[in-house]
């Protein structure tokens, strides 16, 4: 069987060393990220991934600098024969052309659509109805090298982007397994991603994501709204803001809305708040209403709409902003 190192940070990654221990590949070692501190008391935390490594009694490696000579000569000591990089960073070309048999690549897009770092985020935030993960040979620039496999998956109305982060990452899984038994055996044929992107077709692209990016715009459709804030949640959330008839400002994150099925849409200014103070937070938009379900003031906890209105005393005197 082929040797095989593993690199990934997030816990996204984790279902994908998993099932290859569980098949009985060699994994020299695991690479993951320094130790960093985390929380209010800063104490070290260890990636997802290194924690899992840890466990299965793997070798841990957390170089600074992956273009470290001393890193390098580490990787090539090892003789592997494929690299398996999972939600982990840029390789150098130093590393990612070690191995016998190559470096690839699993993204959770279906390639050449959204690359980049967000690609789960992005997808829902675009209204997208499926999406899916991909293999690659790693090249010198991102997520553009050869295809090797891709499986697709439909986008349900009602996921968001933590729901479909946990599909991807397990039928991620599957395809990294399946992607090392094709290499292992020779048995592959690679797409170009070139001649995948057809006339005419738009690229759609996913960066990493902003502060700026998450502010809600009561000016859109309510159907791009309520996406809006499917592909930020669980994290890191859509953010609003609400002003009491005094002006004072309060800063809102709005986890979970629906579009509300009335055709009655008051004919006045908008944005404007619906609200009987008690059971229902509603915005009144350009063309539609939209309900907000779960949110959270800053610096209290997520909860649903009854339970804040229970603390926050609002009417529809206030304004909401954007």
């Amino acid at each position: 069987m082929p040797k095989i190192v593993f690199m990934g940070t997030a816990e996204f990654a984790i279902p994908s060393l998993e099932i290859l221990i569980q098949n009985g590949y060699p994994i020299p070692a695991v690479i993951t990220a320094p130790d960093k501190p985390a929380g209010r008391g800063q104490k070290i935390k260890f990636s997802p991934v290194k924690d899992h490594a840890i466990k299965s009694n793997l070798t841990v490696l957390q170089p600074e600098n992956l273009k470290e000579e001393s890193f390098i000569g580490q990787l090539k000591g090892m003789n592997p024969d494929i690299f398996v990089v999972v939600a982990f960073r840029m390789l150098p070309k130093a590393v990612w052309e070690i191995p016998l048999l190559g470096t690839f690549n699993l993204h959770a897009s279906l390639l050449p659509q959204y690359r980049g770092a967000a690609p789960i985020n992005w997808a829902i935030i675009n209204g997208e109805k499926e999406t899916g993960v991909t293999t690659f040979f790693i090249d010198d620039q991102i997520d553009t090298g050869k295809i090797i496999e891709s499986k697709r998956i439909e986008i349900n109305s009602d996921d968001n982007a933590g729901s479909l982060h946990d599909k991807l990452m397990m039928i991620g899984a599957e395809l990294v397994l399946e992607t090392v038994n094709k290499i292992s055996n020779g048995q592959f044929e690679l797409k170009d991603q070139d001649q995948l992107i057809q006339s005419g077709m738009e690229l759609k692209k996913a960066p990493k994501i902003f502060r700026d990016d998450c502010k809600i715009s009561w000016d859109e459709p309510v159907e791009k709204i309520h996406n809006l804030v499917r592909g930020l949640n669980p994290y890191p959330g859509s953010f609003t803001q609400i002003a009491s008839p005094e002006g004072r400002l309060y800063d809102l994150k709005v986890f979970e809305t629906f579009v509300v099925e009335d055709n009655q849409i008051p004919n006045h200014s908008f944005p404007q708040l619906k609200t009987d103070g008690k059971t229902y937070l509603q915005v009144i938009c350009r063309n539609g209403i939209i309900g907000i379900s779960k949110l959270q003031q800053e610096g209290k906890r997520r909860m649903n709409t009854e339970e804040f209105l229970r603390g926050f005393s609002i009417s529809e005197n206030w304004k909401i902003i954007g």
